[in-house]
């Protein structure tokens, strides 16, 4: 048996570069016909204790190890007397099973020490460990996207790495599907120039998405709707909606800076973001409250676990959503 640790903790708010980092583990298995067989993805909110513990102690079939991937456990086990029950099982967990946990939450950095999973994993040494991953910041992606471009192999200009983390923001997911398809486009012949950003559809989304906002702002209905079928016709439901909620983050900042006097210099500053993008957010923002827009922001937040737990379609919540603000003065 490996002396490697067996319990990982991967938590933050970047769930593209943790998807990554736990498919990782696939290596495990050579033979993929018993890879099925030694693997369990559960969610701590709805699995049972019973079948947590067949899939932890369950003896691994014709391999070292077995895998299993237990997600939101920050929000089965809560408070000291969860932590403690929890931390209890974690020292049952035999060697022949790698348990990777996983929390899609945001720990800031002064925070992570006394994380109650961080502690444990620091006391239980080789056995254990842990790491965050956190979304690049907007001056970061250009950087991001440069590497991201070499890891799928290829390469893209520095000006057009700049002008693609325009359109996507943070969202590395988002800015890693372009990549994919702006070297599909280029047939990966040569690195990915400014015009060939220009000339896929991003840009176009991107535009709707403020033309989307600017409609909810003059509460539009119908042009707001019209703007978001479009959007669905030309893209997924999690794509737009990361790009939705990435510009309603960016409004709530820019509100935020324009409620303590800010100037537009100073919303550029705060939102890191170029500044033609800066001034679009800048202006709409003057249409929505800070309540309206930490309202949304947070409704948003909201839809994206419910659609994830099997609760109602992103698209159909997305479109109430928009329907309701159109409908009612920001």
């Amino acid at each position: 048996m490996s002396d490697s640790p067996h319990i990982y903790f991967y938590f933050g708010n970047d769930d593209f570069a943790i998807r990554k980092q736990v498919a990782k583990f696939s290596a495990m298995f050579s033979d993929p016909t018993t890879a099925g067989m030694n693997i369990s993805q559960l969610d701590a909110r709805t699995v049972s204790e019973n079948e947590l513990a067949n899939a932890i102690f369950a003896l691994p079939f014709l391999a070292e190890q077995r895998l299993v991937v237990l997600e939101n456990v920050s929000k089965r086990y809560t408070g000291l007397d969860g932590h403690k029950k929890f931390v209890a099982f974690l020292a049952t967990v035999p060697a022949s099973t790698r348990l990777v946990l996983v929390d899609l939450e945001e720990v800031k950095e002064k925070d992570i020490p006394n994380h109650w999973l961080v502690k444990w994993a620091i006391k239980a040494g080789e056995s254990a460990k842990f790491q965050g991953f956190h979304m690049p910041k907007q001056r970061e992606m250009p950087g991001w996207i440069v590497a991201e471009a070499k890891r799928q192999g290829g390469a893209i200009e520095p000006n057009a790495a700049a002008r693609l983390a325009e359109m996507t923001g943070e969202e590395t997911r988002q800015a890693a599907q372009e990549i994919t398809k702006l070297l599909t486009y280029v047939n990966f012949a040569h690195a990915i120039g400014i015009e060939d950003v220009e000339a896929v559809s991003i840009v176009t989304a991107s535009v709707d998405i403020f033309e989307l906002v600017d409609a909810l702002g003059a509460q539009n209905g119908r042009l707001a709707q019209k703007l978001f079928r479009r959007l669905v016709d030309e893209k997924e439901a999690f794509e737009i909606f990361g790009m939705i909620v990435r510009q309603f983050r960016m409004l709530t900042i820019a509100r935020d800076v324009l409620d303590e006097s800010g100037t537009i210099n100073e919303v550029t500053e705060a939102l890191g973001a170029h500044p033609f993008v800066a001034g679009k957010v800048f202006n709409q923002a003057k249409n929505f409250s800070m309540d309206t827009l930490s309202a949304v922001y947070h409704r948003l937040l909201a839809m994206d676990e419910s659609a994830k737990t099997g609760g109602m379609p992103l698209e159909t919540s997305l479109e109430m959503l928009i329907v309701e603000l159109a409908g009612k003065r920001p």
